[in-house]
């Protein structure tokens, strides 16, 4: 018998494959075509959709240890992973000014230096080998350190997890590995615009001497020793001072037994601080333009604001309104200063609180040169229009949606609401603050968008502050009022051994 030539072995499962896979592919096609082509493309505006799920929190544990230490316990077993995140009573506004950064050698070096029976580096290969991980850090206003592992590694993740708390090692070559990395900042900080903008914006409003305002410099490093640092740690970390939380693939009753004997034993400290009092806030300059002059650039970043306020105020819930009514794709900032007036890249106006401190009321943008006076005089023309006239029941209504839309994103995962939990308690606001806002947003009428906009926004104490190119600005900044001044600001970095 004689076998079939290459090409007709071709020809033949070509056709196999048109008569089981293409034409059925084309019936299919032709049975659909009709449904797909009567359809008529709907306006956005006709779409509609469910109503979004309630809110609900997940079951947790509470429970406090005889030292003080506070601890949420919240199972979820969905993957086998399990993550802890803890919150120490701590942050950069108190430590001294003339050592600022300390804070921040200290959360870094806590974890690089590893502890009094592991080394930073036997910490990364065990962390590695089994994928978990164990990080910790020192901000503004708190302390952290987290971790997360799998179910089956989470008794040995979590024993190093308290270790590396309780027993930080703080070598001195890994404290000097953190002052390397930190000078490189500061020799770059100059290099982005809108980070010479945001940082001199803080300056001006809370003061260069506030522990809220201020930056690190080569001098305050050289000023840090290892005794510190460990100082900072002993003053800070107690379990008095220390929440933890934990989520995952857990049991509860298991869990507790753990944490009671890995940080049931841990003392407070002699130098230990408990309660610390914060630092006052008040606005530095009320009022008046600056100015960073920086020749290479060919656009403005422009900061207008003044001090804002915190989170438990009553009318937090309106100002979030406002601030919707203001920002956004649908904002009027966007409409009206962005598209219509095509003055700016980007733009935006928030009321921005803090939990403990005041926050900013910041607006602003990045636009061309010469459109950096039309820009700054839009903001400020937005900003009285707020203040002066009732916004219309659209702007309500799109402003409240937003607000109200995105509230589920806030209770995506446990671990998220875990977070937030802890957040609440430390600051001190009930555990159902968000809730609380919630309904309040819900309750926000035009009269008091208004109202909190007339009370919360002082044109008298706007600060105007541009970065850009002095040369290539015009009008000039003395345009923006008949009297104006233009206080310049430098941003020379001072070098090392100066202040």
């Amino acid at each position: 018998m004689q076998l079939p030539n290459r090409r007709t072995q071709t020809v033949k499962i070509l056709v196999t494959v048109f008569c089981f896979l293409v034409i059925p592919l084309i019936l299919l096609f032709l049975a659909i075509r009709p449904a797909f082509s009567s359809d008529t493309p709907k306006h956005y505006t006709d779409l509609t959709f469910p109503p979004l799920p309630e809110v609900k929190v997940p079951e947790y544990t509470r429970f406090q240890l005889a030292n003080g230490m506070v601890v949420y316990l919240m199972e979820d077993h969905e993957l086998p992973l399990v993550g802890g995140t803890a919150l120490i009573r701590t942050g950069d506004r108190f430590e001294p000014a003339e050592k600022v950064g300390l804070a921040s050698i200290m959360g870094t070096v806590m974890r690089s230096g590893g502890t009094e029976h592991h080394s930073g580096d036997e910490i990364n290969e065990f962390l590695e080998q089994r994928a978990a991980s164990i990080e910790t850090s020192v901000g503004e206003v708190s302390g952290s350190a987290s971790f997360n592992a799998l179910s089956e590694d989470l008794e040995e993740v979590f024993d190093l997890f308290a270790e590396i708390i309780q027993e930080p090692a703080f070598p001195q070559d890994k404290i000097d590995l953190a002052k390397t990395q930190i000078r490189g900042g500061i020799a770059r900080r100059n290099d982005d615009p809108n980070g010479i903008a945001s940082r001199e914006f803080r300056k001006l409003i809370y003061g260069e001497d506030s522990p809220y305002a201020r930056t690190v410099e080569y001098t305050t490093l050289d000023n840090i020793s290892r005794n510190d640092v460990v100082n900072f740690y002993r003053q800070y970390y107690a379990p008095g001072n220390v929440m933890l939380g934990i989520v995952g693939d857990f049991d509860s009753q298991r869990m507790r037994k753990q944490v009671e004997a890995k940080f049931g034993r841990w003392q407070l400290a002699a130098e230990a601080v408990q309660g610390a009092p914060l630092p006052s806030v008040s606005q530095a300059k009320m009022g008046g333009v600056f100015f960073v002059n920086q020749p290479q650039l060919t656009q403005s970043s422009i900061q207008i604001g003044h001090l804002g306020g915190v989170m438990n105020t009553p009318d937090y819930p309106a100002l979030s309104v406002m601030n919707g009514v203001l920002n956004g794709f649908g904002g009027r900032l966007f409409n009206e200063v962005r598209s219509r007036q095509g003055l700016a890249y980007s733009v935006y106006g928030v009321w921005n609180p803090r939990y403990d401190y005041p926050g900013l009321f910041t607006a602003g943008g990045q636009t061309r040169s010469d459109a950096t006076v039309p820009l700054i005089k839009s903001l400020l023309t937005e900003i009285e229009r707020i203040r002066t006239a009732p916004i219309s029941e659209a702007e309500l209504k799109y402003a409240k949606d937003s607000v109200l839309n995105s509230f589920i994103f806030n209770f995506q995962s446990p671990s998220q609401t875990l977070v937030r939990l802890l957040r609440y308690e430390y600051f001190g606001y009930p555990r159902d603050f968000i809730f609380r806002y919630q309904r309040g947003v819900e309750a926000t009428t035009i009269a008091d968008v208004q109202r909190v906009a007339q009370t919360y926004l002082k044109p008298e104490n706007m600060v105007i502050l541009v970065v850009g190119n002095e040369q290539a600005i015009t009008p000039p900044l003395t345009s923006l009022t008949p009297n104006a001044t233009v206080t310049a600001i430098d941003v020379t970095i001072p070098p090392p051994g100066k202040s």
